[in-house]
């Protein structure tokens, strides 16, 4: 049975069968400023610093956040959308990953200085 969804503003029918995806910007066409806008709210680098603690990719749900899950999604958008994260689907669970090698190629250092000023300003929720 084809169920409902709205994609961009349309709504079509999607198949049981299609996959999930999540559409991830080329980080050679994200800009410092729209990756630093990203990360200058403390949410936004509590979950940049609680994925760069992590064993493994975090579900959206597992984050230690003080705002709740739809704000919480809004947070996920704002750091894909500037390449610092990508998320992907593993059956219904969407799963988040900091883009480290990626961002690390297109702004050396960046990402490690911000989760470790975020640890000495002890608002990381990691270990």
């Amino acid at each position: 049975m084809d169920r409902p969804y709205r994609s961009r503003g349309v709504t079509v029918a999607r198949p049981r069968t299609a996959a999930r995806t999540v559409e991830h910007p080329d980080l050679s066409e994200v800009s410092l400023q729209q990756v630093l806008e990203a990360l200058v709210d403390p949410v936004r680098r509590m979950v940049v610093s609680q994925l760069a603690g992590a064993d493994e990719d975090k579900g959206c749900g597992t984050f230690d956040a003080p705002v709740s899950l739809s704000t919480l999604t809004h947070h996920f958008h704002v750091l894909r959308e500037a390449g610092v994260i990508r998320q992907y689907y593993r059956g219904t669970t969407k799963l988040n990953a900091l883009r480290t090698d990626e961002m690390e190629e297109r702004f050396p250092g960046l990402l490690s200085a911000v989760v470790a000023a975020s640890a000495a300003e002890g608002g990381t929720g990691t270990a």
